[in-house]
């Protein structure tokens, strides 16, 4: 990235309390248009929370989100038209074929070339497959469907929780390599949640670590690299432990 960064994303002191718990405490961060920004933390530490206040999924009990500069709270349909995402699991329907489903999604958004549309699925690797029933797919298959969904109408925000879930390593290869395009060629900004660090340091540009739904620190992978350290050795330094590794 060069020159004056755009910030595509802006999350401000958000806050959410289920009974005692902290899900989310006082999370503040920016992200940039042509990073991939990594939201890394143990199960159960806040990203999916945080995720779902961004996109309006939960309400916050405190803080605000910014998107290409709309808030959410007061231009939510502005915000979200420039947004891509998944969290948990994609919705789809199991008796279509993925280029249905693809299909169907697209339409919300306008009008979406057929081009456009073969080429998420070509990206995805579902080419050879497209017109069968989803009912017949993998866990995997599914969660490409969901990705190409996601990104069929070319969201200047790309919001991805956990997205490997369910992916084989030629699978998770693949996204790789689509998301860091996506990112640095077309310029625009994504988000990836994950508790896996090996996979962070592969793909992101910058990385957030969670823990406790505190944010605890922000490291670009360039900071990594020069520290000579891995982000194992990153988390267990600010953390003390409790991340799966693999």
């Amino acid at each position: 990235m060069t020159g004056e960064k755009k910030i595509a994303l802006r999350v401000k002191d958000i806050t959410k309390t289920y009974g005692k718990k902290k899900a989310a405490d006082h999370v503040s961060f920016d992200i940039y248009s042509g990073e991939i920004f990594g939201f890394l933390g143990p199960n159960g530490a806040g990203k999916t929370t945080v995720i779902k206040s961004i996109l309006g999924f939960v309400f916050p009990d405190g803080g605000e989100v910014y998107i290409n500069g709309y808030s959410t709270k007061t231009h939510y349909e502005e915000a979200m038209a420039s947004v891509g995402g998944i969290v948990e699991n994609p919705e789809m329907y199991m008796s279509l074929s993925a280029r249905q489903n693809i299909k169907m999604y697209a339409e919300l958004h306008g009008d979406i070339p057929k081009e456009r549309i073969d080429q998420v699925i070509t990206e995805m690797g579902l080419s050879g497959r497209a017109d069968e029933p989803v009912k017949k797919y993998s866990l995997g298959m599914k969660q490409r469907i969901g990705l190409a969904q996601a990104m069929v109408h070319k969201p200047r925000l790309l919001i991805l929780d956990e997205p490997t879930n369910g992916l084989d390593p030629t699978g998770i290869h693949r996204l790789r390599d689509v998301l860091k395009k996506y990112a640095h060629e077309e310029d625009a900004a994504v988000m990836v949640s994950s508790h896996i660090l090996s996979e962070m340091q592969l793909l992101c540009d910058r990385v957030g670590i969670i823990n406790n739904g505190r944010l605890i620190s922000i490291y670009s992978m360039d900071e990594v690299c020069k520290t000579q350290s891995s982000l194992e050795d990153i988390f267990l330094q600010v953390t003390g432990g409790g991340i799966d590794i693999e």
